[in-house]
C-alpha cells in the first residue's frame, strides 16, 4: 500500500459487516471504494505537480480542516435561520442546542449579522420582525433548561 490508499483508507473508513443492513452493504462499499479510487487519483496528480506544495498528508488534513469549517458555518446559518426566519416564533435555545452539540447560551453568539444576510440572500427574503425579548417570551422562557 502507498501514503495515497492508505490516507483514502482512513478519509473514507469501510463499515464493519453488520453495520449495515445487508442489502446495502455491497453497495455503500463499492461507493467507499470508488471514494478511495477518486482521493487516491486527487492525491497522487497533486503530488506530482508540486509535491512540497501538496504533500499528501498535510494536504489531507487541510482538505479535512476545509470540510469542517465549512460544516461550522452551514451549522452557523441554520441556527440563524431557526432564530431568525422561523414562524411564528425562533426555535427555542435548548432544542438549538441539543441538535448543534452546544450550549442553549452559546446559540446566542453562534451567528452574527453575516450569517443572517447569507440566510437573506438565499431565502431571498428578511427576517421575521423582531419583538422584544420578555421573561414571558415562550421562545428563550424555557431554552436555558
Amino acid at each position: 500500500m502507498s501514503v495515497f490508499s492508505d490516507i483514502a483508507a482512513i478519509c473514507h473508513p469501510m463499515p464493519a459487516p453488520g453495520e449495515l443492513p445487508d442489502d446495502v452493504y455491497s453497495d455503500i462499499c463499492d461507493s467507499i471504494h470508488a471514494e478511495r479510487e477518486e482521493m487516491v487519483r486527487n492525491l497522487e496528480a497533486a503530488a506530482d505537480a508540486d509535491y512540497e506544495e501538496n504533500e499528501p498528508l498535510l494536504s489531507a488534513i487541510g482538505i479535512a480542516r476545509s470540510r469542517k469549517e465549512r460544516a461550522e458555518a452551514e451549522i452557523r446559518r441554520l441556527i440563524a435561520y431557526g432564530r431568525e426566519f422561523t414562524r411564528p416564533r425562533p426555535y427555542k435555545l435548548a432544542d438549538l442546542a441539543t441538535a448543534s452539540g452546544m450550549s442553549p447560551s452559546g446559540i446566542r453568539t453562534a451567528y452574527g449579522h453575516d450569517e443572517v444576510a447569507d440566510v437573506e440572500r438565499t431565502l431571498g427574503r428578511t427576517t421575521r420582525e423582531r419583538r422584544a425579548a420578555s421573561a414571558d417570551d415562550p421562545a428563550d422562557a424555557d431554552s436555558t433548561s
